[in-house]
Order: structure tokens, then C-alpha cells, then sequence
């Protein structure tokens, strides 16, 4: 089968995905659209409404690289909550900037949730866009995309 792609809107944005199956290859938020379809769940996620995206899988949590074990750990972060990259950093044995590396370059937003990652003094990067970070979270902690058996607290 081949590798799927397509746009949703996620407000002034698009959210460009790239996938097959439920293996997610690559997200990305844009200005302009692409014609074809995205994952159920990233669909609804992006309509606010409640979405499972554990149900997804996404390639950058693949191997034993530890880049891979930061994107799993941020993946075990629950909808509507936040830790600081020095948080994962101790979880996964490394320094708080491979953490802030990895988020930076992380393959699939949303289904990694790097927004969930902030610093300890504020809210961190996030490209292309911080106001989209802040959506995400602002959304997230009031409840509206998360399934109901996987929210959070907030901290």
C-alpha cells in the first residue's frame, strides 16, 4: 500500500500528513492545503473534538536511538498535561538540549506531542509557530480533544 497524503485545517493552518495505515510518516502545519485525506483521529483532533491519537503510531518512536526514546516518553505525557524538557531529560537518561533537539525536529507533531514540552520558565519553542503551541495546550486542558479515559491533570 502506499504512503497516504493530506490536509485538515487546524484554524489559519493546515495540518499536512503523510501516512499509511496507522503509522504516521510526517506532520506538518502549513499555510496552504493539500488535497487528500489525514488519519481519523488527527481529523478530529484538529475539529476539537475528542480524539485518541494513541491509536497512531508514529516513525520518529522507532529504534533504540535516543532521539526515539525522548519521542516515546513525550508519547506517555497525558492529554492536557506539561513537563519540562529537564523532566523527560531524567526520564530518559540524557540532557535537557537533546530533549529540546529532538523537539525540534520532531517528524510528527501532534502524534509526538512536543507541545506538551515546555521549559521550566515558560513555554519553550515550537515551530512554525508558538501560538500554535499554545492552541494545542489551551485546547488540551480544557478537555475538549482528549479522549476521556486518557486526560490528564494540569500542572
Amino acid at each position: 500500500m502506499a504512503i497516504l497524503t493530506g490536509s485538515c485545517r487546524f484554524g489559519l493552518w493546515h495540518v499536512h500528513v503523510a501516512w499509511q495505515d496507522d503509522l504516521v510518516y510526517r506532520v506538518r502545519f502549513a499555510r496552504e492545503s493539500i488535497a487528500g485525506s489525514v488519519p481519523e483521529e488527527i481529523l478530529r483532533y484538529c475539529a476539537g473534538r475528542p480524539a485518541d491519537l494513541a491509536s497512531l503510531r508514529s516513525v520518529a518512536t522507532e529504534g533504540d536511538s535516543t532521539f526515539a526514546g525522548i519521542y516515546r516518553a513525550v508519547r506517555a505525557i497525558p492529554c492536557g498535561e506539561t513537563v519540562t524538557y529537564g523532566e523527560v531529560a531524567r526520564i530518559v537518561g540524557t540532557a535537557p538540549r537533546a530533549v529540546g533537539a529532538a523537539m525540534a525536529r520532531n517528524p510528527t507533531p501532534i502524534v509526538v506531542p512536543c507541545h506538551r514540552v515546555v521549559a521550566k520558565t515558560g513555554m519553550g519553542g515550537f515551530s512554525p509557530d508558538l501560538a500554535i503551541k499554545e492552541i494545542l495546550l489551551e485546547m488540551e486542558r480544557r478537555g475538549d480533544v482528549c479522549a476521556p479515559e486518557k486526560r490528564g491533570i494540569n500542572r
